[in-house]
């Protein structure tokens, strides 16, 4: 009987010993084969009209210093049709096509190209070729070109607005930083987050998370149909909007709540547009969400691990811009343009055409387009607006209204 339990013991210690040292070799062979991220490059960006974010660069051989707009709501990075032809490049004709929400359109490609960042320089990359001539006039900045998932997919990145900093990781482990919210898109090139919208009703929604988008949240008006997310009765506001093939015209208002994660915003401005080209790909997606309300938190995109770690920053408890003019300015040519005047809105009234040449606003001189546009985003201020038209120098007032008011 002894000899029993002795036997007995020596096959249970035995057991234990050997499921402690496949312990011991399992944690090794998990620490062998993990490698920690590491930071290859820090640098600053500049935030242009609606948070977007615009970064410095240099393509292929050439020494000139480009400007690139950071998209995750782009599928690969492309070049400007006019920065090729100034480099003197031929892109290759293809069958691709590119949608966007005023159009669709055929690209060529620049392929095996390279674009060099401060302290990184990255290879085999394919650009196609596009025209930004309406976004260079919207930001008042040449625009060369669109960063996409061709970077995003290949590196960490860490984009901090208090700082206006970005650093490059390369893959692997990585600890996010306390105080945060770890998102889990789907991401294919492009991601996709769920979130909470309240207005007439409640509804969760698949929404594009798009940070080269500048406002804070685009509808479909199928998505607002089918959903009855909003009351029949409200204030329309139209309003005309910029993308890829052109304008197009949407309608402003505001909903009651979005809420991303446990992160909830009350009151947001947001744009229904006719998706004619479907880039929503209905009912798949409702929307996008844009970086006037995704530069609140500063953020983590790790494509590699299907992961966008949020941390609210100093931007979060920033009010969102109510105001509306009834125009757009845009920058063409060393000046700035009075675009779009939306019939029935402050500008019309007053008297403001397409085509007016601004000189100033509030006594503000200048053709710094990210200024001037800030002058008109007080709701209920008075604006006075010195223009020329037609060879005459005019003074046109008027008052900013709310989009509040009307909800």
């Amino acid at each position: 009987m002894i000899a029993y339990l002795l036997m007995g013991f020596k096959k249970k210690y035995l057991f234990v010993l050997v499921t402690a040292l496949l312990m011991q070799i399992a944690l090794y062979g998990q620490e062998e084969f993990i490698v920690p991220s590491k930071m290859i490059t820090r640098f600053g960006f500049k935030q242009l009209t609606g948070g977007v974010v615009m970064l410095k660069a240099s393509f292929a051989a050439f020494p000139d210093t480009l400007n690139f707009i950071l998209d995750t709501g782009s599928g690969g990075i492309s070049l400007d049709s006019l920065t090729t032809q100034y480099f003197g490049l031929t892109p290759v004709a293809s069958q691709k096509t590119i949608r966007g929400i005023a159009g669709i359109k055929n690209v060529g490609f620049l392929n095996n190209q390279k674009i060099h960042f401060p302290g990184l320089t990255v290879d085999s990359l394919n650009f196609h070729v596009n025209d930004y001539e309406i976004l260079s006039a919207v930001y008042g900045e040449k625009i060369d070109g669109i960063i996409g998932y061709s970077i995003l997919s290949r590196y960490i990145i860490k984009l901090d607005y208090d700082s206006l900093s970005i650093e490059f990781w390369s893959k692997g482990a990585l600890k996010y930083p306390r105080g945060g919210f770890l998102l889990r898109p789907q991401i294919t090139t492009l991601p996709v987050v769920s979130i909470h919208l309240r207005d007439e009703r409640e509804v969760t929604s698949r929404f594009l998370y798009d940070i080269g988008a500048g406002l804070c949240l685009m509808l479909s008006s199928d998505y607002i149909k089918d959903s009855s997310l909003l009351r029949k009765k409200r204030k329309w506001y139209a309003k005309e909007a910029e993308g890829l093939g052109g304008k197009i015209d949407m309608n402003l208002t505001v909903i009651r709540e979005m809420r991303l994660g446990p992160y909830r915003f009350k009151n947001v401005p947001v744009f229904i547009f006719d998706d004619t080209y479907n880039i929503t790909s209905y009912p798949y997606l409702g929307g996008l969400i844009g970086n006037d309300l995704l530069r609140r938190f500063n953020v983590i995109f790790n494509y590699d691990k299907r992961d966008i770690y949020l941390t609210p920053n100093k931007h979060f408890p920033e009010p969102f811009d109510y105001s509306y003019s009834g125009i757009e300015l845009y920058y063409i040519d060393g000046q700035v343009i009075v675009g779009d005047v939306a019939a029935r809105s402050p500008a019309e009234a007053a008297g403001l055409k397409e085509g007016d040449l601004v000189l100033s606003i509030n006594k503000v001189f200048t053709s710094n387009l990210l200024l001037l546009k800030t002058e008109l985003q007080n709701a209920g201020n008075k604006i006075k607006m010195i223009i020329i038209r037609d060879g005459q120098l005019m003074e046109i007032q008027f008052k900013i209204k709310s989009i509040m008011n009307n909800k």
